[in-house]
């Protein structure tokens, strides 16, 4: 074989050898909507991975709500941590199925870069005030489409776009194995470390968890994801990415178990009412108010109108700076001369 002249090309040579006749190979990929020269360096999708990971909306995540609002304690998850912990789950099982771990890392590390502050809390309040229906896996692919780097985005490949697209649940699954890999990463994460901070809260006990899933998957978060990790490894393949049938029951009764605890926990969720209230406050008055709206939105705000504008402008807002723009528009200042 010749040898190949650039790091690239040697690592799709790699890729070309090991990894599984189904994964997706990046000498494949549909490409990019504006078509680039090739890095000598790294693969398409180690570049996507690279420029989510440098762009501003990855940053803001370390200060976005998970589940928790504003934790007095710094071990609970923010939107980062989570983030990385579903990378980490993912390309254990991509490894597992050689399957294109660069991909998958890109989906991961994107998949929520368009949530909002406060969490799902955020999230439910702009489809309320809002006439744009509002969903943060469609808002992370706005993100790297329109509004990373002043409006060009990050030019991203098709597969990665659609994997961020498509890992929430009530969307189709997504078109490569890698990012229906993310899908079942991302609940595999969330519904694990969010117990364990409703434990450190004293929201839940260990005793609270149901025996059956104690039993069966694990009495510790360790032991859950590594059998529900092994199971997907076990039972995936070329047809699709699955569990086991009595794997995916307990995961199941698991998700279940926690959006009827932790939740809908009063303490937990005490403080969600007014997070709604200032998400909801804040676009009224972005509404009535567009030149209000920081002149990086100003096109948008043109061509799409200003709700657009408005819940963009939101959505990218992370908790702290969410309450600092309504207590600037809506708390009296002290005065000084």
């Amino acid at each position: 074989m010749e040898e190949a002249s650039t790091v690239r090309e040697r690592t799709q040579e790699i890729e070309r050898a090991t990894l599984a006749p189904w994964a997706m190979l990046s000498q494949n990929s549909a490409g990019r909507d504006v078509p680039e020269p090739e890095c000598p360096i790294r693969t398409l999708y180690q570049r996507d991975r690279d420029r989510i990971i440098h762009c501003n909306a990855y940053r803001r995540l370390m200060h976005k709500t998970q589940v928790f609002l504003f934790p007095q304690g710094d071990h609970y998850r923010t939107r980062l941590t989570h983030t990385l912990e579903v990378s980490q789950i993912a390309r254990t099982i991509a490894r597992g199925l050689r399957l294109n771990e660069d991909l998958t890392e890109a989906i991961a590390m994107g998949h929520d870069l368009g949530h909002t502050p406060f969490g799902h809390a955020g999230e439910y309040a702009l489809r309320e005030v809002s006439p744009i229906y509002f969903q943060h896996s469609e808002q992370s692919v706005r993100v790297v489409e329109k509004l990373e780097k002043d409006g060009r985005g990050l030019n991203l490949t098709k597969e990665v776009r659609d994997g961020i697209l498509r890992h929430s649940d009530n969307l189709p699954w997504a078109q490569t194995l890698e990012g229906r890999v993310v899908r079942y990463a991302d609940k595999i994460a969330y519904i694990n470390h969010d117990i364990e901070d409703a434990i450190r809260g004293g929201i839940l006990t260990e005793e609270d968890l149901p025996w059956d899933i104690k039993v069966n998957l694990g009495a510790t978060k360790s032991l859950r994801i590594s059998r529900l990790v092994g199971s997907l490894i076990q039972n995936s393949g070329g047809d699709g990415i699955r569990m086991d049938a009595e794997t995916e029951g307990y995961y199941k009764a698991l998700k279940t178990f926690l959006f009827d605890t932790v939740y809908t926990d009063p303490v937990a969720k005490g403080e969600e009412g007014k997070a709604r209230d200032i998400v909801k406050k804040l676009y009224e008055y972005y509404v009535a108010h567009p030149q209000k709206l920081p002149e990086d939105y100003a096109v948008i705000r043109e061509e799409e109108g200003v709700e657009r504008a408005a819940v963009d402008y939101i959505a990218g807002m992370s908790d702290r700076f969410c309450v600092g723009a309504y207590e600037a528009l809506f708390i009296p200042q002290p005065w000084a001369r």
